[in-house]
């Protein structure tokens, strides 16, 4: 009995420690919630050195460090820029089209008190600081766009006035208290309902690739584009950055929960059935159409699948994310055939993957829905999830949202772009490009062997 007892003990300890952990309450905040925030936090800023990976493995040798640090100095810019405005710009306020300036530098923030609006039982501030992650990837997303051609002083004033006047406003929109997408009607019950977008399918991925878009028009082609060869320089890189990505997504979708709980699982276990549904349904294309199936394939469909159902996350079953994961591949993946054959240089098919697979997801959403994941998720009793539930309004809500997202990215970015070209240019010189961005512009060589 007393060896029972002794061998007993270490696991008694255990348990009662996580169950302090999951069910303890200061002051409001769950210590359970706090730690799945943090975590999450880190998984999503985890996410954009996996980005880094992503595409400079595919960019050519002479630019892959260029490409590696343009998502690299987001996290440092964007996370000094959150503090400051950002943050308060996206969610301060109860205004319609954008926050106000009441959280200056984080000011009344608080680290130790939750704001019911945005988070009942995390502190304040870590509910910013995990939105202050989107905010830092966003604009990083963009880049593959333009890969190999745009100066680096170009992008550091674009990352800046881009997130600014584009990314905050649409956060707003979409998430912020008041914003005109949140609150696009009432239900029957009287609650308030509008677009969804669970973790960020209009305001980071549509957002960010039609922008890719309307840069690499403006920007233009890559010399020798398309005729001349431009092979990846590292696949296996580009793999290790998927795997990164796959990885942090979960914190990503999962943890736009802002708890955890039942809709954390639900939006874990769907993130992980699209993202594999949409790898098999891309690499199946590809190897329909090319005769071969391609690891790049697989993982740009794996990307894909995360893309579409990131809007969706918290309001579909595993079915849905089933549905989701194969349109986002062939949708995706003819994205990326027809930029062939209309002629526009998207170096990393940021447009095919991230627009494309945005705009499916955010759709998707309003069909695949289902009540009872969309009142625990939103807190509105009487939802009534998407059109295949019988409600139609929700899939007008999201149009909606995808609509106003493309419109409002497309004509600001392109007016930022102009204007930035006017003062200092957008492109580097031709010598510059032919030998490559990395010793152009930064001094330095991704690879000496």
């Amino acid at each position: 009995m007393r060896r029972t007892l002794i061998r007993s003990l270490p696991i008694a300890v255990v348990l009662f420690f996580i169950e302090g952990i999951a069910f303890a309450q200061d002051g409001g905040i769950s210590r359970g919630d706090t730690a799945w925030m943090l975590a999450s936090s880190a998984l999503v800023l985890f996410m954009t050195p996996g980005l880094a990976l992503f595409y400079g493995g595919m960019v050519r040798s002479k630019n892959v460090l260029t490409t590696i640090m343009h998502s690299f100095i987001a996290m440092g810019v964007i996370s000094v820029l959150w503090v400051l405005v950002g943050y308060s710009l996206a969610f301060g306020g109860d205004s319609s089209l954008i926050g106000n300036l009441e959280w200056l530098g984080f000011n009344g923030v608080s680290v130790f008190e939750p704001n019911p609006d945005y988070g009942a039982t995390i502190p304040h501030q870590l509910y910013a600081v995990y939105q202050g992650m989107f905010a830092i990837i966003t604009p990083a997303l963009i880049t593959g766009g333009f890969a190999e051609r745009k100066k680096f002083s170009s992008y550091l004033v674009f990352l800046i006035l881009w997130s600014l006047l584009v990314y905050c406003p649409i956060a707003h929109w979409v998430w912020g208290k008041g914003g005109w997408l949140r609150s696009l009607g009432t239900t029957t019950g009287g609650g308030t309902v509008g677009a969804l977008d669970f973790a960020g399918g209009t305001v980071v991925h549509i957002s960010s690739g039609i922008t890719a878009l309307v840069a690499a028009l403006i920007i233009g082609r890559r010399r020798g584009y398309p005729g001349e060869e431009m092979r990846p320089n590292n696949l296996t890189m580009t793999m290790l950055g998927t795997g990164i990505l796959w990885f942090g997504w979960f914190g990503f979708n999962a943890g736009s929960a802002v708890a955890a709980n039942g809709v954390a699982v639900n939006a874990f276990v769907v993130t992980n059935t699209a993202a594999a549904m949409a790898a098999l349904a891309w690499m199946a294309a590809e190897w329909t159409y090319r005769g071969k199936p391609t690891t790049l394939g697989a993982a740009s469909g794996a990307v894909a699948g995360l893309v579409g159902i990131t809007p969706a996350a918290g309001f579909v079953n595993p079915l849905g994310a089933i549905a989701i994961g194969i349109g986002a591949g062939v949708l995706c993946y003819s994205a990326v055939i027809m930029k062939t054959k209309l002629g526009y240089d998207d170096s990393l098919d940021t447009f095919g993957v991230h627009a494309v697979g945005g705009t499916w997801g955010a759709l998707a959403t309003g069909l695949f829905a289902v009540p009872v994941l969309c009142q625990a998720a939103t807190g509105v009793k009487d939802h009534g999830g998407g059109l295949l539930a019988g409600n139609p309004q929700q899939f007008l809500f999201q149009a909606t949202g995808v609509v106003a997202t493309i419109v409002y990215a497309a004509v600001v970015s392109a007016i930022l772009l102009f204007i930035i070209n006017a003062v200092i240019g957008l492109r580097v010189k031709s010598g510059e490009e032919d030998a490559g961005l990395d010793v152009s512009l930064h001094g330095e060589e991704g690879y000496i062997l």
